[in-house]
């Protein structure tokens, strides 16, 4: 996804971060990276607002169980590769035109 504008990190790599920056797991210039942008990008600040959601649900409704690091890994693989078929698909917000 990109929302055409230029920013000095691109909305792909800061999307790619999403899940990263969540976990608190990015270092500090990451973390100032990922906050610069959504805070110039809307639709990245959209994204992010609905992972956060998502995360928040996930762990409402699992408690304080911890995944198994090798499912995390599977996981956070498998998303990987969804968000590469998007990207290489031209994105979720792709329209045709009649």
């Amino acid at each position: 996804m990109s929302c055409g504008d230029h920013h000095e990190t691109p909305c792909e790599e800061v999307l790619a971060r999403v899940y990263t920056y969540l976990d608190g797991e990015l270092d500090q210039s990451g973390c100032g990276e990922v906050r610069q942008h959504l805070d110039e990008c809307g639709p990245c600040l959209r994204e992010y607002g609905l992972e956060e959601a998502v995360k928040k649900l996930v762990n409402k409704s699992c408690g304080c169980e911890q995944a198994p690091s090798d499912l995390r890994e599977k996981v956070l693989g498998r998303i990987e590769e969804i968000c590469g078929e998007i990207r290489a698909s031209g994105g979720a917000e792709k329209t045709e035109t009649a």
